[in-house]
């Protein structure tokens, strides 16, 4: 974690790094599994990055340290993103990726918190991480506990009615240390998530459930960081929620224009069209 100081050229340069970092990891693992969520992780790339590398209080090798912030993946199927960095804090062993989903592995598509250290919550079924996490943030308040809750969720999930009931019983109970993420990349498996079940107009309907709501363009480092920075050290007057306006499959163009590499696989060639492209993009 660092202090709410101006963002310079060297943390930027970290951030893009780690997030880069998050897409060729992702290829790499799902190249072992055979088939996984390249679009929907590539979407939250410097959310991840910005969080582990700036925003959260954690300690290197100590998953299970009382006072680190909570981080629950409600859009579980991005667990493949997120592995690698929980390995460069040395929640996991560098070795383990190898094995990724394969039989034994601890590690599978969707996050395990019996058999994965650093995963504070399990996911799969969408919809459940945010009273979780609410549930965690009032467990802080009632220890006397300084920890924030931050919950990532996906935009399709925000279709899920457990959701909303989250958000009110959070701002009914003036919980100000939990802090939502909607990655809003405007697609889920079937589609725009606008065209399978309206969400819009999302930050008016978060207001109405009392939260404090901001937006952002989830792939702008400067402006994320920014912002994640003023509400970790800010005062806060009711939870938080970020809209952080991302794009799907981003950093690998055919995949930012076709959907149904939500899930998927890339064939020798077109992996090494990918590694290519990331790489350009330094």
């Amino acid at each position: 974690m660092t202090s709410s100081t101006e963002l310079d050229q060297e943390r930027i340069q970290l951030l893009e790094e780690r997030a880069r970092f998050v897409r060729t990891e992702t290829v790499r693992l799902i190249d072992i599994a055979k088939t996984g969520h390249y679009a929907s992780t590539f979407s939250c790339a410097e959310i991840f990055a910005v969080l582990y590398y700036d925003i959260l209080r954690l300690r290197r090798g100590e998953p299970d340290w009382p006072q680190r912030d909570r981080f629950l993946l409600g859009k579980g199927h991005a667990a493949v993103g997120l592995y690698p960095l929980l390995a460069d804090w040395g929640f996991v062993d560098h070795e383990v990726l190898n094995g990724y989903t394969r039989l034994g592995n601890p590690l599978g598509d969707h996050p395990d918190m019996v058999n994965v250290p650093g995963i504070d919550f399990s996911s799969g079924s969408l919809g459940h991480n945010l009273s979780v996490g609410l549930g965690m943030a009032l467990g802080a308040r009632y220890a006397s506990e300084p920890f924030d809750v931050y919950v990532l969720l996906g935009d399709g999930e925000q279709e899920e009615g457990q959701v909303w009931e989250a958000a009110m019983a959070a701002a009914h109970h003036d919980v100000r240390n939990l802090i939502a993420i909607v990655d809003r990349n405007k697609y889920s498996l079937d589609g725009p998530t606008d065209e399978i079940n309206q969400v819009e107009p999302l930050p008016d309907k978060w207001r109405a459930f009392g939260w404090n709501v901001h937006e952002v363009d989830g792939h702008d480092i400067v402006a994320l960081t920014t912002l994640l920075r003023s509400i970790r050290d800010g005062e806060r007057t009711a939870p938080t929620v970020v809209i952080a306006h991302t794009v799907k499959g981003k950093g690998v163009s055919f995949m930012e224009e076709e959907f149904g590499w939500h899930l998927g696989w890339l064939d020798t060639e077109d992996e090494r069209d990918v590694h290519r492209e990331l790489e350009a993009r330094k």
